[in-house]
């Protein structure tokens, strides 16, 4: 009798079944209807072509695609899909909660595009299984297709000739609130909104807003105003700057506005804080005699 044993050894790689989740699958056909509007999404976009001919617009740049090239789009990236008309582009696409794909050598980690030529049999039979079981909703279809998308993304790294990591998306959630939050501190004083905070970060709004929330407790917005009315308490404690001048430094629409706002928060006046300041300064000066 011959017998093999052939023991398991679990890599870090192995994380990815913890860490991603698939939240949707779509199989598509460019028609002549389609209108390509460049747009963003909090997760990561696989996208493999099945036929035609077409590009992707990414970040500014064209890229054509053909098929069985695989276009894998990280988290809010700013993209859209482009059809031949004469050879319509046919994809299917995955949605990838919980991870970015980056490759080692590439200088962009927002997107990378692989070609799968070679082992196009094999990337079909899981996708076009992917959407059988999501089309027949037999019990258990989300655990298959789970560790279908799995099973890609293990494919995805051992065909490629660079080395691709996982990393998950809390990093770079990280990495853009941080970034908001420093242009925030260098330019309060200027007229900002949230609009422009979004497409300098080139992600939506709402997303913004959740993120920047989610790790700092507050709204880049309320971050911006607090931002600027401890700025206003300095210059209220030591110049004599109007309330004019320091709604208009400090980029308050108006002095009203900016009263209105700080008495709101600090349950006083700008001035009643003013000389409440400057009353305590006299106190403590006359107590270090």
């Amino acid at each position: 009798m011959s017998n093999k044993r052939y023991d398991f050894v679990v890599h870090e790689q192995a994380s990815v079944r913890s860490a991603t989740k698939l939240l949707y699958v779509t199989s598509a056909k460019y028609s002549g209807d389609w209108h390509s509007t460049p747009h963003t999404h909090n997760c990561s976009e696989l996208f493999y072509v099945t036929g035609g001919a077409g590009q992707f617009f990414i970040e500014g740049e064209i890229h054509p695609v053909s098929p069985n090239d695989l276009v894998i789009v990280n988290p809010n990236v700013e993209h859209t899909e482009i059809s031949l008309n004469a050879n319509p582009l046919e994809y299917i696409v995955l949605g990838v909660d919980g991870l970015e794909l980056s490759a080692a050598d590439q200088a962009d980690d927002s997107y990378c595009i692989v070609n799968f030529r070679a082992v196009k049999d094999t990337i079909l039979f899981y996708l076009q299984n992917m959407l059988k079981e999501i089309e027949a909703g037999t019990p258990g279809y989300e655990t298959i297709c789970q560790d279908l998308m799995e099973i890609l993304i293990i494919l995805l790294m051992r065909q490629t000739d660079y080395s691709v990591t996982l990393t998950p998306i809390r990093k770079k959630a990280s990495k853009l609130c941080a970034s908001v939050r420093r242009y925030i501190d260098i330019h309060y004083k200027e007229n900002i909104n949230l609009d422009m905070l979004a497409q300098i970060s080139h992600v939506s709004k709402y997303y913004l807003v959740h993120a920047f929330t989610k790790e700092y407790g507050i709204s880049p917005m309320n971050y911006l105003l607090e931002r600027r009315l401890e700025e206003a308490k300095q210059l209220l404690k030591n110049d004599d700057y109007s309330l004019s001048i320091i709604s208009q430094m400090l980029g308050f629409s108006s002095p009203s506005y900016f009263s209105q706002i700080f008495k709101k928060n600090e349950n006083m006046s700008p001035n009643e804080y003013r000389k409440a300041s400057r009353m305590r300064n006299e106190e403590d000066a006359s107590s270090s005699l």
